[in-house]
């Protein structure tokens, strides 16, 4: 009988218990990996947080110009791994942990066997990995205790789980301990060799790599030091096993007396680099614009020139040297001696307000052509004259009569600038001073015509910043003291002048004479000098090559000093450093340029800067802006006929007459030369009946007050209006009227003072000024009295 099936389910198969223990190790193991790659994950602060930094500023070839201390007095500058020397890092891994790749953070057989040398007397050796040094380092371990030991272990794993072996390594190296106060290798790198950790050499690296493990025997700055040279022969030796080839580049024994010291550490352009640590805050590298060569040079010759000018208290001075192609700054002194006390040498001078002088009156005159009031040769008046209640003087006190723009500019005179700057309309100097960035500037009104010559302040700084907009064509853009970024956008440059009127304007102070030659110099230098009022500032400003140098010399405390004259005391050290940075050839020379199109070379009387006539003796050739400069034909010159015999003038051609030219000056100009020594003679009557047309070209000339000014007067304390004219030849007497009231008379050229109605404010007169023979001119002026 064949035995019934048991309905009920087969039981499944047992896993055996090695199965399980697999299964669970898969588990375990995949449970570390999800916990490993969370850590990994989960946000945490780099580890180039957890300490503080130095700063480092270095110059435009990449010298170290200083080097800070971090906020734990540690030098220790941070770098990334790629920036340090790949020769370095396989020697630190070679000498330190050869298996820092394979391990978890620990060398269970490097600990064993350190704790066996140990433990049997023979020589020490360290089993710590790079990540267990770095343990103790972040976290502060005491790791020379059993218990400090385990907790350094622990530590370790936990980097190691939280951070990946390139995290670690860089951690390691920028903050292993390289004797005294210095941490990391671009910190000892920079202290020893005073250079980027990326540039090593063989023997540099292999010298920083066996420093940590004994970092206070081992110091570098030691000179002769027995331990740090056996060390380095262990590791050369090391070294040339794994790389025979290297063994000709093995340290020699004096490398190590080669290393610097922290107490040399550079400390060059301090006034550039204490600025630029403070304006560049959480920027732990400065890469700044400056030209150690240059900067040494100008230092030099300053200090030169102050020692051999310090019997007339010439003790302080401030230089500013751009390159203009590039508005970088090349070279920066803020005061003679940062160290000087005495006169105060840590004030930085390049960014302190001072009166400028007269270097602002090259922008009057790049206006004025921009304008169309003037031309290079266009003939001004310096005379005396009022501008309202302001009367300018010469520096010398003197009056130079009729000279040509250029002239007047070179030679500084006041007059002339000042009625130029009067003439300008929007924009004048305050809105070009402006746009061109002077800060805290106050109200337009408060200056008045006195800020062409310094009544206003400016830094250094800003004057270079102005004088490279002349350089650069009239275009002006913002001064850099660091190298640009590579995702930088550029600055919108901002035209505020044209480039004919830049060209012009350089052209004319490239003619001014050196005080040493009583020459333009050549190499062509479009330089200006000023001296502020009382004697306080003296300055020269100028545009060599590519380059605009702007040097004061003065005193912090604005003390006076009659030899703080700008072409005595400014220009000669400005010229020495041109002159020395030429020399050494620093200087590369002019920027390439074109002539602007609009700029034309036309033919003029010298006399008189008009387009020249037929009785014209002497011609000179002038820049004109086309559509822009004045165009009109000169009338200085007359010719008359006189009697050979009797030598007086007839009219007309006659018998034993011969013809000659004169010159037809008013009679302002005509008592100017005959003060200057230089009488001309006056266009004598010749008896012929003038024409309408004559009557109305010698009509009297209002040259005070000035058009278009309103007066202000205080009742307190009222000063008259003077009011003058000048005449053609001939005119004896000018009579004034206020409305139809006479004022008075007088002779041509001469002042009247006048006294208006103190009980009406805001009052509008008009002004005549009538000659003998009935010519007349007439001026509104508007005049405010104020309490």
């Amino acid at each position: 009988m064949t035995p019934a099936l048991d309905p009920s389910p087969m039981p499944s198969p047992q896993p055996s218990p090695r199965g399980r223990g697999r299964k669970r190790a898969v588990i375990a193991f995949a449970a570390v990996i999800f916990l490993l790659a969370l850590l990994r994950l989960w946000p945490h602060t780099p580890l180039s947080e957890t300490v503080g930094s130095s700063r480092a500023v270095y110059a435009q070839g990449g010298e170290l110009m200083r080097l800070t201390l971090a906020a734990d007095e540690q030098y220790r500058l941070w770098v990334p791994l790629d920036r340090i020397s790949p020769t370095l890092v396989d020697a630190v891994l070679l000498y330190e942990d050869r298996r820092f790749y394979a391990h978890p953070g620990v060398n269970p057989a490097a600990l064993v066997r350190s704790a066996w040398r140990i433990a049997s007397g023979e020589r020490r050796q360290g089993g710590s990995t790079l990540t267990m040094q770095l343990a103790r380092r972040v976290y502060g371990i005491d790791s020379r205790t059993p218990t400090g030991k385990v907790a350094q272990i622990f530590a370790a794993l936990w980097l190691e789980a939280r951070f990946s072996k390139h995290d670690i390594l860089e951690a390691y190296l920028n903050t292993a301990p390289y004797g005294g106060n210095i941490e990391g290798v671009q910190a000892a790198s920079l202290i020893y060799f005073r250079k980027d950790a990326a540039k090593l050499s063989l023997p540099e690296a292999l010298t920083l790599a066996v420093i940590p493990q004994n970092p206070v025997k081992r110091i570098a700055e030691r000179g002769r030091n027995a331990e740090l040279q056996a060390a380095r022969e262990r590791l050369s030796a090391l070294w040339a096993e794994r790389d025979p080839a290297a063994k000709q580049h093995a340290p020699d024994a004096q490398l190590a007396l080669s290393a610097q010291s922290r107490g040399s550490l550079p400390f060059l352009a301090p006034h550039a680099t204490d600025m630029l640590l403070a304006q560049e805050r959480g920027v732990q590298e400065v890469r700044t614009t400056i030209d150690l060569r240059m900067q040494a040079t100008l230092e030099r010759v300053m200090a030169q020139y102050l020692r051999a000018h310090a019997d007339v208290g010439m003790n302080n001075a401030s230089a500013l040297l751009l390159d203009a192609s590039t508005m970088q700054v090349r070279a920066m002194i803020g005061s003679a001696d940062f160290r000087n006390d005495a006169i105060s040498g840590q004030v930085n001078g390049v960014l302190a307000k001072r009166s400028p002088g007269s270097t602002l009156k090259p922008f009057i005159y790049a206006l004025a052509l921009d304008q169309g009031l003037l031309h290079q040769k266009t003939m001004l008046k310096d005379a005396p004259t009022s501008f309202g209640p302001y009367t300018p003087e010469n520096f010398d006190h003197r009056f130079a009569g009729p000279l040509p723009a250029q002239e007047a500019l070179i030679r500084s005179r006041n007059v002339p600038a000042v009625a130029v700057a009067a003439k300008l309309s929007k924009p004048g100097l305050y809105d070009f001073m402006r746009l061109a960035g002077v800060q805290k500037l106050q109200s337009e009104q408060h200056y008045g015509l006195a800020l062409v010559l310094g009544g206003g302040e400016v830094t250094p700084e800003e004057l270079a910043g102005m004088y490279a907009t002349l350089a650069n064509g009239g275009v002006s853009q913002p001064i850099r003291y660091t190298q640009p970024q590579p995702d930088e956008k550029p600055v919108q440059p901002l035209r505020l002048l044209s480039e004919e009127a830049s060209f012009i304007t350089l052209d004319m102070l490239r003619h001014t004479p050196r005080p040493d030659t009583t020459l333009p110099a050549r190499p062509a230098i479009a330089w200006k000098t000023g001296t502020s009022w009382g004697f306080r500032d003296a300055w020269t400003a100028g545009v060599f090559g590519r380059h605009v140098l702007v040097v004061w010399v003065g005193n912090f405390d604005g003390s006076s000093n009659p030899a703080l004259v700008g072409v005595d005391a400014a220009a000669p050290l400005f010229l020495r450093m041109v002159d020395a940075l030429r020399a050494e050839r620093l200087d590369p020379g002019e920027m390439a340029s074109r002539r602007p199109p609009d700029l034309r070379q036309v033919e003029v009387c010298a006399a008189t800067g008009g387009l020249p006539d037929a009785l014209c003796p002497v011609r000179t050739m002038t820049w004109f802006i086309a559509g822009k400069s004045p165009i009109q034909v000169s009338n200085l010159h007359r010719a008359v006929w006189v009697d050979e015999t009797t030598g007086k003038v007839v009219c007309g051609p006659q018998p034993n007459a011969r013809q000659q030219v004169v010159e037809q000056w008013g009679s302002d100009m005509r008592r100017l030369f005959r003060q200057a020594g230089l009488p001309r003679a006056s266009a004598p009557a010749d008896g012929c009946e003038k024409t309408d047309g004559d009557a109305t070209e010698s009509a009297p000339l209002i040259t005070s007050p000035l058009r278009g000014v309103r007066h202000t007067l205080r009742a307190k304390k009222p000063e008259p209006l003077v009011l003058r004219a000048e005449a053609g030849a001939g005119t004896q007497a000018i009579y004034w009227f206020a409305d139809d009231a006479l004022i008075g008379r007088a002779a041509p050229g001469e002042g009247i003072t006048w006294m208006p109605d103190l009980a009406s404010s805001g009052r509008r007169y008009l002004l005549r000024a009538v000659d003998d023979q009935g010519r007349a001119e007439s001026r509104e002026v508007t005049v405010d009295i104020a309490p």
